[in-house]
C-alpha cells in the first residue's frame, strides 16, 4: 500500500501519515506519546511572543526519565490556533491574517485576552521539543488549547483498546489502512469473512482507477473506520463502512455511528496525569464499544439491509448528469475542484445513473492527500446518492 509521511523538523514528533499499514501507524503513535505534553495552566502563566506560546511558572513535570521543564516555547499548530480563536472569542479570519501579515498586532491581541480572565485555566496540549547533548531547549509543538474538562483519549490508548475490542469479537477481520492528521487518527477494519453480491448496485460500473468491470466483480465488503481526535475536533467514534471491491471505494454510513465523547470533570493545574482506575474504565469502554461493533456492523444482514436500501435510489438514470452532478455538488457544499473532478471520475465510472454519482464521490476521495478532507468527502457519498436520484 502505498504511504505517505508528514514530518516536521527533527525536534517534534512526526505530524502524520496517509494510507499507512498498522505497523507504521503504531510507531508514529509511539514516538509521539514519548513526547506528549500535556499541562493544566491558568490564563496568567500563557502568553504570546512572535506568533508562538511561551508557558512561564508551571511545575516541571517528573518521569521515570528524570524532571523536565513544562516552561518554554511551543509553536502552535492550525489547530491550536483554531482552540485559541474559540477560547478567546477572536474571529479566526483576523487571527489568521495577523499570523500571516502582523505578528505583533497577534501577539498584542491574545495577550491582552489571556490578562482579562488571569484565573481561567486552559488545558495545553504540546508537543516537547528535542534537543542534542549541550544544546539549549528545543521549540515545542503546542497540538491545541482546549478546556481544563477535557477527557484526554490518547491515539494510541483508543487504538490498542478498539483492536483488543475486535480481537475479542472473534470475528476475522484486517486493518486496511490508516491515517493521521494534526486532527485526527483514522484506521479502516473490513471483515475478511462478509462479502456480498450486490449486482444491481453495481450494474454497468467500472473501476476508474484499472477498468475492470463492477458486473463481473458485484462484491460489497463489510467493514468500518474507527477515529479519533487528541486536540478537540470530534468524539471517538467507530462508523460502520462498506467496501466496494472493485474499485475499492468507501461507503460510510454516518447514520449509525457509535461514539464516546472527551468530556470529563475540571483539573487541577499542572501537568495532566490521568488515574490508573479512571483510564482503565475509559479504555474498557472502548474494547466493550468495539466488539459491540464488531457483531453489528460486520453482520451479511446489516451490510444486505444496507445495500437493498442503496439500490432503488441508485438505479435511477440520469438525463443531464453533469447537471445533476453541479446539482449535488451545490447542494452538499462541495467545492469547484472536488466537483471537476468528481465529474471526472463519474465519466470514467460509466454508470450514467445516482449509483454512479455516489461512487464518483467516494472513488474521488480516494485520490486526496489530505486525509481529513477524504473522509469528509466520503461521508457525503449517501447524501450525493440521494441529492442525484431526487433531482429533477
Amino acid at each position: 500500500m502505498t504511504q505517505q509521511f508528514a514530518e516536521r523538523a527533527t525536534n517534534v514528533a512526526p505530524a502524520g501519515a496517509r494510507n499507512a499499514d498498522l505497523s507504521d501507524m503504531v510507531r508514529i503513535l509511539e514516538d509521539q506519546q514519548r513526547r506528549k505534553l500535556d499541562v493544566i495552566a491558568p490564563a496568567a502563566a500563557l502568553r504570546f511572543c512572535e506568533g508562538n506560546v511561551h508557558v512561564e511558572g508551571v511545575e516541571s513535570l517528573i518521569t521515570e526519565d528524570g524532571v523536565s521543564d513544562v516552561d518554554g516555547i511551543y509553536r502552535p499548530t492550525a489547530v491550536a490556533d483554531e482552540g485559541i480563536s474559540d477560547k478567546l472569542r477572536i474571529p479566526l479570519a483576523y487571527l489568521r491574517r495577523m499570523r500571516a501579515d502582523n505578528v505583533p498586532l497577534l501577539d498584542e491581541n491574545v495577550n491582552a485576552w489571556l490578562r482579562q480572565e488571569p484565573e481561567r485555566k486552559f488545558m495545553l496540549r504540546a508537543f516537547r521539543g528535542e534537543a542534542g547533548p549541550g544544546m539549549p531547549p528545543a521549540e515545542g509543538v503546542a497540538r491545541a488549547l482546549l478546556s481544563d474538562s477535557y477527557k484526554l483519549m490518547d491515539n494510541f490508548d483508543m487504538l490498542l483498546a478498539a483492536l483488543d475490542g475486535v480481537q475479542q469479537s472473534g470475528h476475522p477481520t484486517r486493518v486496511t489502512g490508516c491515517d493521521l492528521t494534526d486532527r485526527r487518527m483514522y484506521v479502516r477494519v473490513e471483515s475478511e469473512a462478509v462479502a456480498i453480491r450486490a449486482r444491481a448496485l453495481l450494474r454497468g460500473y467500472r473501476s476508474p482507477f484499472d477498468g475492470r468491470s463492477g458486473d463481473e466483480l458485484p462484491l460489497i465488503s463489510a467493514g468500518f473506520v474507527i477515529t479519533n481526535s487528541e486536540v478537540g475536533a470530534g468524539a471517538y467514534t467507530i462508523t460502520p463502512r462498506a467496501v466496494i471491491q472493485v474499485c475499492r471505494n468507501g461507503l460510510t454510513m454516518a447514520q449509525d455511528v457509535m461514539r464516546a465523547v472527551h468530556l470529563g470533570g475540571k483539573q487541577d493545574e499542572g501537568v495532566v496525569s490521568w488515574s490508573g482506575q479512571t483510564q482503565r474504565k475509559t479504555l474498557e469502554l472502548i474494547t466493550s464499544k468495539t466488539a459491540d461493533a464488531v457483531r453489528t456492523f460486520l453482520s451479511r444482514e446489516y451490510v444486505e439491509a444496507k445495500v437493498h436500501a442503496m439500490e432503488a435510489a441508485a438505479g435511477k438514470t440520469l438525463a443531464e448528469p453533469t447537471k445533476t452532478i453541479e446539482h449535488v455538488t451545490k447542494t452538499l457544499s462541495i467545492g469547484t475542484e472536488a466537483k471537476d473532478m468528481i465529474l471526472a471520475h463519474f465519466i470514467r465510472g460509466g454508470q450514467m445513473t445516482a449509483g454512479g454519482v455516489m461512487q464518483a464521490v467516494t472513488s474521488t476521495a480516494q485520490t486526496l492527500t489530505d486525509a481529513d478532507q477524504a473522509a469528509a468527502l466520503e461521508a457525503l457519498a449517501l447524501p450525493a446518492l440521494t441529492a442525484a436520484a431526487t433531482h429533477g
